[in-house]
């Protein structure tokens, strides 16, 4: 290989070594661990050129060298195979996630896959409510004055409302009412069918303008988008174990997972799914996780749902969080397009 792929593959070995070690790699270690068929002296004078180019840096005298942000953003944006998960792995995922009975159990089974994987803090966003669809409005007749809609979108979101009528509606009517609001709502996005019921009133038939306003009513406030999007965090522990990663800058991270709009921002950004999307250190916006790793990836089959990925110190393992978060999140998209 020539200088440049040399000196790629210390940086690689080091990399590795302190991910694995936690501690400083000096070049005999290099030699000794990988095989690259140079001696020690070649392995110090590529981690010369490695240190001056701001890849590695040397935290103590006479100690060896760790990487730096920039030298582990240039090991992940080089990674060439992403560590695929055994095929025990893949079965455990598979067989934990489809038993999950819905939404809510998904992703809670989700958060927790991933934390155990990745040995990281694990989020997982709710589908964003203004790109699910409707998938079918059942309309239930508990009373012959009361009415209990349950409203499932493609996203596996499941809503309930019931509705006091006031007047009787009789067979033929509640039939028509059915078909008026499946026509109105099935197939259709969030926002389109909000819009659409609320014509209902107007566009409906005369002798059933009021149970249709009625029902508008309450259909219109679960269909528009809740303004706290929602999410589930799990693992947090694992960062409290790690804490020798985050010198003096733990509680800044632990501070910056409980607010819940930071942690939203960065899965808002995951909008493509299948998409890994690596932030280390401070390339991250908040100054509160300039210390961390984010691993982000839309999930959901075609049009992404939502976010999903982790957080742990810079010192990760890059491979083996990329392949779990992949892994997880295309699983967790069939299982919400089947649902």
């Amino acid at each position: 290989m020539n200088a440049d792929e040399r000196r790629f593959a210390v940086l690689r070995a080091i990399v590795a070594d302190y991910v694995a070690t936690q501690e400083p790699v000096g070049s005999k270690a290099i030699v000794d661990r990988h095989n690259l068929g140079v001696s020690s002296a070649t392995v110090r004078n590529d981690m010369a050129v490695l240190e001056d180019d701001g890849l590695i840096a040397q935290p103590h005298t006479s100690a060896g060298r760790i990487p730096t942000d920039k030298g582990y953003r240039q090991f992940v944006d080089r990674i060439s195979q992403v560590k695929p998960l055994s095929a025990a792995e893949k079965r455990a995922v598979q067989t934990f996630l489809d038993g999950a009975v819905d939404l809510d159990d998904v992703l809670r089974r989700s958060v927790r896959l991933l934390a155990q994987l990745t040995r990281q803090v694990a989020v997982v966003q709710y589908p964003t409510l203004t790109r699910s669809t409707v998938r079918h409005l059942e309309v239930v007749q508990l009373t012959p004055a009361r009415l209990m809609l349950v409203l499932i979108t493609d996203s596996g979101r499941v809503d309930q409302r019931v509705v006091d009528l006031g007047d009787v509606l009789d067979d033929a009517a509640l039939a028509r009412v059915r078909e008026i609001l499946g026509n109105a709502l099935n197939g259709r996005r969030l926002a389109e069918a909000s819009v659409a019921v609320a014509e209902l009133p107007e566009t409906g038939p005369d002798d059933l303008r009021v149970p249709l306003t009625q029902l508008a009513t309450v259909l219109i406030e679960t269909l528009v988008e809740h303004p706290e999007e929602r999410m589930v965090l799990g693992g947090t522990g694992n960062l409290t174990r790690g804490h020798a990663d985050f010198p003096g800058s733990l509680r800044q991270v632990l501070e910056a997972l409980e607010e819940q709009v930071v942690v939203m921002r960065l899965l808002a950004a995951s909008q493509e799914s299948g998409l890994v999307t690596v932030r280390i250190g401070e390339e991250n916006e908040s100054e509160d996780l300039r210390t961390a790793s984010v691993v982000t990836i839309g999930y959901g089959a075609g049009t992404p749902l939502g976010g999903m990925g982790v957080v742990g110190p810079t010192r990760m393992d890059y491979p083996g969080t990329i392949s779990a978060v992949h892994a997880v999140a295309r699983y967790v998209g069939e299982i919400l397009a089947g649902r």
